[in-house]
């Protein structure tokens, strides 16, 4: 498989001056192949190749121009949106060669765009042919998939590993022939030398064609009302109505209304009037379908953006810089990235396509590429090693490959694969709208959506000038909508999420975010995010934005994290390292936390122009392709630096901190959406703290586990309930303070079956028992016993042995029937079935032998137990601890019926509270979850998160040396010894041994 740089390159150094790429059902690669030859001196010609399901190559089309490339594009998007099988024979394309591989049809019967390919070692058997006779229909096919035999070798890896199989097990009919290889042009035209003829017709094809492929900003729509003054006019009307809704009377309207004046006319010289007015367009369908929508990106610095109603980020509010979305300089508009709930995303999307046009509308694709330990495993699995040897040599594939050749031959293959294309997939949101249909551009593809895509990536969408919408989804919307469904029908009111000044000034949600009692709520619930904002004791909007974008990987990883805590709370311990960080980054104590700070410090520190900053942004981020471009901008960096008067070291030390973070970044804009939602989260979990939970539980997103969900609602007043025929829903359902599970949660349980239970008990009205549901619902053996085992018929009284018993007298699978309405009352069962109970209670245990057994059910059915996991270890598991720890004082079980009833006047601040500085401490602690780092040094070590036997959360750092000895060994009660560090004021236990500790016996497992 040879990359269309390497094809170029190569086919340049022999001298070609002609290289037609014709993809296997695919237009993918057509933007790169067209630059990079006409870059080389090199005519690029386009087509596609036709191949059908069997992967029989049909024929190949090849583009006059760019009406021809359209045809071609069209005709095979076409068939794989209708999901059509292509013909043995096209139908008429106009301005497109046709050249068949072989005849499937007698060559008198072509049309006259319609060419016969002879392959070079084909040559030889035209002597004495008939197709002598028709020499005008002969043109010269030479196929390219490799141009030495390592390329060759990677051909048939990438074929094997495509169709399953060994190497060794492929047929020629499965590979392309060896001798399909770039050739040098002589050597070529010495194959063809007895037929000068079709010489000839292969050149006059070549001059026929031409690679019209269109490129540039004309390319996108054009217009949204028809005329760019017409665009213009709508969208000045627009923002300034939004400035007179969205700032009152005064000084900040009076600045709004001249930024939006500034902005509008930027807007209007760069052309983006279109660009603003779509994503308007989609945001107003949103609303109208009443869906909520966050819009973020570094197209929310914009006011305008902000007074059509795009984003709800305020940039005077901020101080957004106008220059990160939007300058002079930039020749692609601001991304709006704009976030749906995930289950209302798809509507969005349709309408998109419905009102545009699916002739001008896709929906863009990415490509997964072989990487690293992938591409190593694959090579293996398709060369014959078995799963052992394979695992073997992706710990040591260079160890391995100095012992084995065999092993040596994979790594060298495995390498050369890492960075091919693995298979398309679907962008995460990207949407492009063309002017002219999108088939001048590029095919599409039909994924399982429903949608098309696209066959070019957001980095060829821009190397041919293709606008981008990101129409997006994230769960955490979801959570907001369902929350306030459920407020509206426990409560009968409406809350209104978008009066932004009042949430934000709520002195109850500050408090909830300054003491970090934020799980659940979106993107500042991790253990991470939570330590945080307690160690910043941040409790308003302004430095929520900064904490969101300081937490990213980046900014920790230099170092800048702690240092910014540090300078929040002691701002004059420390010196600028210039005065320009002291002018331009004085809001975050002289430390680059968004991406505008890159720009800011780029553009007033070493002189690089605002386009160029951008650049070099966009680069850092993965936005861009970098070639040699980074390089350039680079030495620019430290030569204006230089002639700016500041030293080597301190430009080194300023590049540091742009290189290590700028990729992790946020603008302070998205940082900012991001913080508008979080504190809509926050208001709900602080006024309705059940309903948010149950929102969060039913849309299945979070940092954390569904169990850990359903514990915060324990903690917060609700009594949780196991499934229920009678009481729960698919979904989890909330009746005041009872929360019943649904049935979802329970693993193999048919979602069919649920769905008519729900149905039939609406209809008829609750099951009385189980003979009742029985001879109601139609139901499989094992879904009426996984119904049993987790107590969905405990309103009956009877017990599951009982029930399990019954279920065998009542239920026959044999015996199928349909459904109706009955015209007598149903009556009890005459058979009461009672049978003797194991031993009622457990010594040493608070659970009762039928707790147990719902509790080691719950286990295995939904995951977790609904009682507290510490009340399921094992009496005999002893807890021997060093002289040096001295036990963390406990909650008197004798007073606490459940994980949640701990009065508050008993509940410490904080689990680790109470010990002092560098105390140690031993403590029983649930796993909730925990995030294993490198080291300076290349070493491994970890921080978790548990709970305490109060149901209370605190973290945990586990150094290399610990982490080694004591690894985390999966979910369960442990017990841990260390000691307690603080860090402002943050406590931290410092693991220095820990172990699992095991449950008891489950009593229907032993003698």
């Amino acid at each position: 498989m040879l990359t269309p740089q390497a094809l170029v390159d190569k086919a340049a150094a022999w001298g070609v001056e002609c290289l037609a790429l014709a993809d296997n059902n695919s237009s993918s690669c057509a933007v790169e192949f067209v630059a990079r030859c006409r870059t080389a001196g090199i005519k690029p010609i386009l087509g596609i190749t036709f191949r059908n399901e069997e992967d029989q190559w049909l024929y190949t089309g090849l583009a006059r121009n760019a009406r021809g490339w359209y045809n071609l594009c069209k005709y095979l998007s076409e068939h794989s949106l209708d999901d059509r099988p292509l013909p043995a024979v096209p139908p008429r394309m106009d301005d497109v060669w046709i050249v068949y591989p072989r005849l499937c049809k007698p060559i008198r019967d072509f049309r006259d765009n319609e060419l016969l390919g002879i392959r070079p070692q084909h040559v030889n058997r035209l002597f004495s042919h008939e197709l002598l006779h028709y020499q005008h229909k002969l043109v010269v096919l030479a196929p390219v998939v490799a141009v030495n035999d390592e390329d060759y070798d990677l051909h048939r890896t990438l074929r094997a590993i495509d169709l399953n199989t060994i190497h060794t097990k492929l047929t020629p009919r499965d590979l392309a022939k060896r001798g399909d290889r770039l050739l040098p042009p002589d050597t070529l035209r010495q194959f063809y030398r007895p037929y000068p003829t079709i010489v000839r017709n292969t050149q006059r094809i070549i001059d026929s064609c031409t690679a019209e492929l269109e490129t540039g900003l004309q390319i996108n729509r054009q217009t949204f009302t028809g005329s760019k003054a017409g665009d213009y006019h709508l969208l000045e009307k627009l923002a300034l109505a939004g400035v007179a809704r969205r700032y009152p009377p005064g000084t900040r309207f009076q600045k709004a209304r001249l930024r939006t004046e500034r902005e509008l006319a930027v807007i209007k010289k760069q052309d983006f009037c279109p660009y603003f007015l779509i994503t308007y367009d989609i945001v107003r369908y949103a609303r109208m379908a009443g869906y909520q929508h966050v819009g973020r990106g570094s197209g929310a610095n914009s006011i305008v953006a902000y007074c059509i109603g795009i984003s709800d980020v305020d940039p005077l509010e901020l101080d957004l810089y106008f220059e990160r979305f939007i300058n002079p300089y930039r020749a692609s508009p601001p991304d709006f990235d704009i976030d749906f709930s995930w289950d209302e995303r798809d509507d969005v999307t349709d309408y998109v396509f419905k009102r545009y046009g699916r002739e001008y509308t896709a929906l863009l694709a990415t490509y997964s590429t072989f990487q690293g330990r992938a591409a190593l495993r694959e090579v293996a699995k398709v060369h014959g090693l078995p799963k052992e040897e394979i695992d073997q040599l992706v710990r040591d594939p260079h160890g391995r490959a100095a012992e084995d050749p065999k092993a040596r031959t994979v790594v060298d293959i495995a390498r050369r694969l890492v960075g091919l294309p693995n298979h398309l997939s679907i962008h995460a949101g990207g949407i492009v709208i063309t002017e002219r249909p999108i088939y001048y551009h590029t095919a599409q593809r039909l994924m399982p959506k429903g949608f098309p895509v696209a066959h070019v990536d957001m980095y060829h969408a821009e190397d041919l000038g293709l606008h981008k919408y990101d129409v997006l989804s994230q769960r955490g919307l979801g959570h907001l909508r369902t929350a306030t469904e459920l407020v509206r029908r426990n409560h009968g009111k409406a809350v209104d999420l978008q009066d932004l000044d009042t949430i934000k000034a709520d002195p109850q949600v500050r408090a909830m975010l300054k003491s970090g009692r934020a799980l659940g709520c979106f993107y500042i619930e991790s253990p991470a995010m939570r330590g945080l904002l307690t160690k910043l004791g941040c409790d308003n909007y302004i430095h929520l934005v900064a904490a969101s974008s300081i937490i990213r990987p980046g900014v920790a990883k230099s170092g800048m994290m702690k240092e910014y805590i540090r300078r929040y709370h002691f701002p004059h311990s420390f010196e600028y390292i210039d005065p320009v960080f002291e002018e331009h980054l004085g809001e975050t104590f002289g430390i680059m936390v968004y991406q505008e700070d890159v720009m800011k410090i780029v553009h007033h520190f070493a002189g690089l122009d605002l386009d160029e900053s951008d650049v070099l942004r966009r680069i850092m981020s993965g936005k861009k392709h970098n070639g040699d471009t980074f390089e350039k901008l680079r030495h620019k960096f430290f030569a204006g630096a230089r002639v700016r008067g500041h030293s080597d070291e301190t430009a080194k030390e300023v590049w540091r901190q742009v290189e290590s973070f700028s990729g992790y970044s946020f603008c302070k804009a998205h940082s900012a959406s991001f913080a508008v939602e979080s504190f809509q989260s926050l208001y709900l979990k602080a006024y309705y703290p059940l309903e948010f939970i149950v929102g969060v539980i039913n849309n299945f997103g979070g940092f954390y586990k569904t169990e850990f969900y359903v514990h915060e609602a324990r903690m917060a007043g609700a009594t949780i309930h196991a499934p229920c025929i009678n009481n729960s829903l698919y979904l989890t359902d909330l009746r005041e303070k009872d929360l019943f599970l649904g049935f979802i949660h329970l693993k193999g349980i048919s979602e069919q079956l649920i769905h008519r239970t729900v149905t039939e008990r609406q209809r008829e009205g609750p099951f009385r028992d189980l003979t009742d549901f029985c001879s109601r619902i139609d139901i499989e053996s094992s879904q009426l016993e996984l119904l049993i085992r987790i107590g969905a018929f405990r309103f009956t009284g009877r017990s599951k042995s009982e029930l399990l018993w019954e279920k065998n007298a009542v239920f026959s699978p044999r015996i199928r029937r349909e459904n109706s309405l009955n015209l007598f009352v149903r009556a009890r069962p005459e058979h009461d079935f009672r049978l003797d109970e194991t031993p009622n209670h457990r010594p040493g245990h608070r659970l009762t032998s039928t707790e147990f057994d719902q509790a080691f059910d719950e286990l295995e059915l939904l995951g977790f137990p609904l009682c507290s996991p510490f009340w399921l270890v094992s009496t005999s598991e002893a807890q021997p601890e060093p002289t040096t720890y001295r036990q963390q004082p406990q909650i008197d079980h004798a007073t606490v019926s459940s994980w949640d009833v701990v009065p508050s006047s008993r509940q410490p601040s904080h689990p680790l509270s109470r010990i002092p500085e560098n105390g140690n401490t031993s403590l029983r602690a649930y796993f909730v979850c925990d995030k294993v780092v490198p080291t300076v040094k290349g070493e491994r070590m970890s921080f978790g998160c548990w709970i305490n036997e109060a149901g209370h959360y605190f973290d945990s750092v586990h150094f290399p040396d610990v982490y080694a000895r004591y690894p985390f060994r999966g979910a369960g009660v442990y017990q841990l010894y260390g000691r307690v560090t603080r860090e402002f004021d943050f406590p931290v236990l410092e693991v220095v041994r820990m172990e699992r500790l095991g449950y008891a016996c489950d009593l229907r497992f032993t003698g």
